[in-house]
């Protein structure tokens, strides 16, 4: 894998805003410093002060993570345009984490992805996840260009009983052979059985040199993107 990696971003909240740098391995490690502090998680949404939860009046916290608050970063993604070659897209978040509730749950949670490619915005959300927004940016992009990130890697796949917004994403590279045989859910080449393979977790943007773009007999999870896909209906 390659070295760490720095994201330029901004952190806003009812105390003011502030430009800030997120520094990550790539797998479950995010930290970044705001105000003087120093914060890390494993996502966006579960960065906590790794000295301890500072004083109430220069942050929001539920259960030790920010909430209350306005992330946003951006970073470089490489595309692959049928003809051309490679080039690096610009790729934009933003995640709104709402207010604690009394039942310790966020009033809101919602991410917004924007990939700029070639002057152009191609824009998901708010969503949920990393997953759902590129790869409803990916169906957005014109034919013959990809996404060329983990999350569209043959060798990558999450687990059956969900995810969390970011990571989570098991990347299978040093166990291809098991990986090809895999066929569904259970059985003996059901993700289930051939889990405990998986070299480590990976973010969905992150790349390695052994990636291969998904096709639709890949894995447990459908091709990326998945074309089947329908907006909901309002």
């Amino acid at each position: 894998m390659t070295a760490p990696r720095r994201w330029p971003g901004r952190y806003t909240d009812r105390y003011g805003s502030q430009e800030v740098v997120f520094e990550t391995d790539g797998r479950e490690s995010i930290r970044t410093t705001i105000r003087g502090v120093r914060f890390e998680g494993d996502t966006m949404d579960t960065l906590g002060a790794l000295s301890g939860d500072p004083p109430d009046a220069m942050f929001t916290f539920l259960d030790g993570d920010l909430c209350s608050c306005l992330l946003e970063w951006g970073l470089p993604l490489p595309v692959e345009v049928a003809g051309e070659g490679e080039r690096t897209a610009t790729l934009n978040c933003a995640l709104r984490l709402g207010d604690p509730t009394a039942t310790g749950a966020l009033t809101e949670e919602t991410l917004t992805v924007t990939l700029r490619l070639d002057g152009r915005d191609y824009a998901s959300g708010p969503l949920d996840d990393f997953e759902e927004a590129l790869e409803r940016i990916a169906l957005a992009l014109p034919r013959g260009t990809r996404l060329k990130a983990c999350v569209a890697c043959a060798w990558s796949d999450y687990h059956p009983v969900g995810h969390a917004m970011m990571a989570g994403l098991a990347c299978f590279r040093e166990a291809k052979d098991v990986y090809r045989l895999c066929d569904g859910k259970k059985g003996p080449h059901g993700i289930l059985t051939i889990w405990p393979r998986h070299t480590e977790f990976v973010q969905e943007t992150w790349l390695c040199d052994q990636f291969e773009h998904r096709t639709s007999n890949r894995g447990y999870r459908n091709a990326f993107p998945y074309r089947g896909w329908r907006p909901p209906q309002s």
